[in-house]
C-alpha cells in the first residue's frame, strides 16, 4: 500500500478511494496500513498525549474490527484534517472557484517552489499574500490560519506540506516584496508562532540547507530579532537553541538578538555564562544546564552545577520538558556531558515522561549521534536496561 497526496482539488472520491484501498490492506494484514491506523486513527493513540501511538502491539491493530468510516477517519487524519467531515467541506471549498482555491493552489506553489505560478496568483489578487488558511485540522488549535509566508517555514502546517524547496528563498523573496508581513502570527502548537518562530526549529529547511538564509531574508525585511506573540516560541534565539539549530542561533545572536544566561550556555559562550550565572534566577540556572547538556556544552554544565541545581529536575517548560539534562546529552551524543553529569548525580534509571526510556534506551532507541560509543560509555558508567 502506498497511498500519496492527491492534487489539492481532486474530488471526493480521490480520498473514497484511498479509505477503501485503506481497509482493504488492512483487511489483508499489510504492514503500511497497520501502521497507518496506529499513527493517525484516534482509537490507537495515548489519550494523554494525544500525538503519540499507544504502545500496543500491531497485532492489536491488525485483529482489531474496523469499518469504512475508520478508514475514512485515519485518511483524513493522515491529512491532518480533523475528521471526515472537515476534509468533505475543503473539497467542496476548492471545488469551486473563490478565496480558498486560490489560496491553496498557492499554498501548492510555496511548498513546489513554483515560483512563476506564486508570482502569477499574486499579480491576479494582491490580497492573497494576507489571506490565512481555513482548514480545519487535527491540531491545537484546529484553525492554523497560517499566512503563505508561513508555509515557508516548514513547520506548524499540515505534515505532509512540511517541505523546503531548493528555491525557498526566492520564494520568500517574492511574497515579502509583495507586502507579506514577516511577523504575523498563525495559531500552532497552542501558541501565537511568527514565521521566524516557526522556522528556527523546522528540520526541512536546515536540512535544506537554506535555514540561515531564510531567516537573514526575514531579518532584512522587518522581523523582529526577539520575536513577536508572547508564547513559548516567542524568542527566535531560544527557540533555535532548543530544537539544536546551533547555525541559525549563532546567525541570530550575531544580528544582535539577547544573550541572557540559557543563551550563552546554549551557544557556548563560556565567559559570559560565567559573568551572568550569579546574577541568574533558578528557572534561569535550569534552562541553561539544559541547553549547555543538549548542545554538548561540559565546562557550562559543570559551572551550573556547583550552583545546586539538581541533575535530576526534568527541564522547564519548552525546553523539552518530559526529559532531564542527561537525556539531552545521551540524544546529542556529548559523551563529555554526560561524564559530568553522572558522577554528579545524575541518575542512569529515570524514564522520559513521553517515550517511557532511559538514557540508555534513548541512546539505543532514540538515533543518537555515535550511538555504539554513547551505548558504551552509559554502560560503563553503569547503566543497564
Amino acid at each position: 500500500m502506498d497511498l500519496q497526496p492527491p492534487p489539492f482539488h481532486s474530488p471526493l472520491s480521490a480520498y473514497e478511494q484511498q479509505a477503501d484501498i485503506l481497509l482493504a490492506a488492512h483487511r489483508a494484514a499489510d504492514p503500511a496500513a497497520i501502521d497507518l491506523f496506529h499513527r493517525k486513527h484516534p482509537r490507537f493513540l495515548d489519550e494523554t498525549i494525544k500525538w503519540r501511538p499507544k504502545f500496543i502491539p500491531d497485532s492489536e491493530i491488525r485483529d482489531a474490527v474496523l469499518s469504512l468510516d475508520d478508514a475514512q477517519l485515519a485518511i483524513a487524519r493522515n491529512y491532518d484534517f480533523l475528521d471526515w467531515s472537515a476534509l468533505v467541506d475543503f473539497v467542496d471549498a476548492v471545488s469551486r472557484e473563490g478565496p480558498v482555491h486560490e489560496f491553496e493552489a498557492a499554498v501548492e506553489a510555496v511548498v513546489a517552489g513554483d515560483l512563476g505560478s506564486l508570482q502569477d496568483a499574486l499579480r491576479r489578487d494582491p490580497a492573497l499574500v494576507h489571506a490565512r488558511s481555513s482548514r480545519v485540522c487535527c491540531f491545537d488549535p484546529p484553525v492554523h490560519r497560517a499566512t503563505l509566508l508561513h508555509y515557508i517555514a516548514a513547520n506548524g502546517v499540515e505534515a505532509y506540506r512540511q517541505k523546503t524547496p531548493g528555491n525557498a528563498v526566492e520564494i520568500a523573496r517574492a511574497l515579502l516584496v509583495a507586502g507579506a508581513e514577516p511577523d504575523a502570527l498563525a495559531d500552532m502548537y497552542g501558541t501565537p508562532c511568527t514565521t521566524m518562530s516557526m522556522l528556527v526549529s523546522s528540520s526541512h529547511p536546515a536540512a535544506a540547507g537554506l535555514q540561515v538564509a531564510l531567516t537573514e531574508l526575514l531579518l532584512d525585511f522587518g522581523a523582529a530579532i526577539e520575536g513577536r506573540g508572547g508564547g513559548k516560541w516567542e524568542r527566535p534565539l531560544f527557540t533555535a537553541l532548543t530544537f539544536g539549530m546551533g547555525d541559525v542561533a549563532k546567525l541570530l545572536a550575531e544580528r544582535g538578538a539577547r544573550t541572557d544566561l540559557p543563551a550563552a550556555s546554549g551557544l557556548g559562550l563560556a565567559r559570559e555564562a560565567a559573568r551572568l550565572v550569579s546574577s541568574a534566577d533558578e528557572d534561569e540556572r535550569r534552562r541553561a544546564l539544559s541547553l549547555a547538556a543538549q548542545q554538548g556544552h561540559p565546562d557550562i554544565v559543570a559551572l551550573l552545577l556547583d550552583t545546586g541545581l539538581d541533575p535530576n529536575r526534568f527541564n522547564p517548560e519548552t525546553n523539552h520538558p518530559h526529559c532531564t539534562p542527561l537525556h539531552q546529552a545521551v540524544l546529542g551524543g556529548h559523551e563529555a556531558v554526560i561524564r559530568i553529569l553522572v558522577p554528579r548525580g545524575a541518575r542512569l534509571d529515570i524514564r522520559d515522561t513521553i517515550w517511557n526510556g532511559t538514557p540508555l534506551g534513548w541512546a539505543i532507541h532514540g538515533g543518537c549521534r555515535d550511538r555504539e560509543r554513547i551505548i558504551e560509555c552509559l554502560r560503563e558508567l553503569g547503566a543497564t536496561e
